[in-house]
């Protein structure tokens, strides 16, 4: 066994029960879905209005949009808000909890553009591996 696994604490290996696992398989069902990440990341500069949203994520339908945006304020990592215009007009805002997410975010942003080129070698190796 390599050096790194001797070091992992009890509490790491302990044994992951249906209660423990919950909490962290529903945070990676909501920020790993092709939509979440790219929604927060815009909202990091501040609010935006729906209609700016949806111009700036390419391939985004107002349907999935739309769901992206109640499940993210169902968890309460943004805050909606509707003026009363003519037609209404519609602001999201990451909530401090929500802002607390760009952390992990940009760290994975960032791990994902430095590793890509490795991951697309791998691939190659992968499928020619399989071809063979």
């Amino acid at each position: 066994m390599s050096g790194s696994y001797k070091n992992v604490s009890k509490a790491q290996t302990a044994k992951h029960t249906e209660q423990s696992c919950r909490p962290i398989r529903e945070v990676l069902n909501l920020v790993g879905d092709k939509w979440s990440i790219l929604v927060v990341a815009l909202l990091q500069d501040g609010t935006k209005r729906f209609s700016e949203l949806q111009r700036s994520i390419d391939g985004i339908s107002q349907r999935m949009l739309t769901r992206t945006l109640r499940e993210l304020e169902r968890y309460g990592l943004l805050t909606r808000r509707v003026e009363p215009t003519v037609p209404p007009s519609v602001y999201y805002t990451l909530t401090p909890l929500g802002q607390t997410l760009l952390v992990p975010v940009k760290a994975l942003t960032e791990w994902a553009q430095t590793n890509y080129p490795k991951i697309q070698e791998a691939q190659q190796k992968f499928g020619k591996k399989t071809v063979n």
